[in-house]
């Protein structure tokens, strides 16, 4: 492959990085869980697919149903059927002016607003709120496809101490390469500001007597923390595991 093709591929995965609204490893069953939940019709995210590294799903909401659709990543740009597209926003503004498809029960679908990477915890498939338009005071409506919240998770999590091996809830945040926690949400000032660019690893952890535990090792000390349910524990995985990924791309 040429330098060039190369470089169009590196500045396609910044254009991928930089989306509000890409949901990385996130499965089928929780984006319909997602977007039934808590989406409205035309609501829309992207995520990995299965078939391969430059493959991706796009997930629509249409009505009570959510649909699946295949994106192509290649040199040139972003591949939907007959059609291709430079960038991801080329292909939304495309569709956002007609529809999407007829799917096999006639419903034409409008990709409508992207729904935002970062929502609130503890459950994927419990109550879901945007924490953008939370933040701003803006609605659902006034959301944005560049929406700033790439990279940033918060929640409560369980966390074993350092010296006397007791369990305590405390509220994480998770925000460029810092993972701080606090004794409370309403806490302004953290306990400890974890600085992720040393630590080498991310993992599921069955060594404690807890389920839906994984761990941070540090070199002086490894943190065990446990979430509320699996799904919760894996997407705290996944995005620390991707920004550990991110820290060594940059190295």
């Amino acid at each position: 492959m040429s330098s060039f093709s190369d470089a169009s591929f590196e500045d396609l995965s910044d254009e991928l990085a930089s989306l509000g609204w890409y949901h990385y490893d996130l499965s089928r069953h929780a984006a319909e869980a997602l977007l039934l939940s808590n989406g409205t019709d035309g609501s829309y995210l992207l995520r990995n697919s299965n078939e391969g590294s430059d493959c991706f799903a796009l997930s629509v909401r249409a009505k009570d149903s959510v649909k699946h659709f295949q994106v192509t990543r290649n040199s040139n740009g972003y591949v939907f059927g007959f059609n291709e597209f430079p960038t991801l926003q080329d292909f939304v503004n495309h569709f956002a002016n007609q529809p999407l498809l007829g799917s096999d029960t006639g419903t034409l679908i409008v990709l409508k607003s992207p729904y935002p990477w970062r929502v609130e915890e503890p459950s994927i498939y419990e109550s879901v709120r945007v924490h953008t338009a939370i933040q701003t005071g803006r609605t659902e409506n006034d959301l944005v496809a560049n929406a700033p919240s790439l990279g940033t998770k918060e929640g409560f999590l369980v966390k074993q101490g350092a010296i006397v091996k007791n369990w305590k809830q405390r509220w994480f945040t998770l925000n460029r390469y810092e993972l701080k926690y606090f004794k409370d949400k309403m806490c302004e000032e953290p306990i400890r500001t974890l600085d992720l660019r040393s630590c080498s690893a991310v993992q599921f952890d069955y060594s404690q007597d807890k389920v839906n535990c994984f761990c941070l090792v540090f070199p002086d000390r490894t943190f065990y923390l446990c979430a509320k349910t699996g799904v919760e524990a894996d997407e705290w995985i996944k995005m620390l595991r991707w920004k550990l990924s991110q820290i060594r791309k940059g190295r």
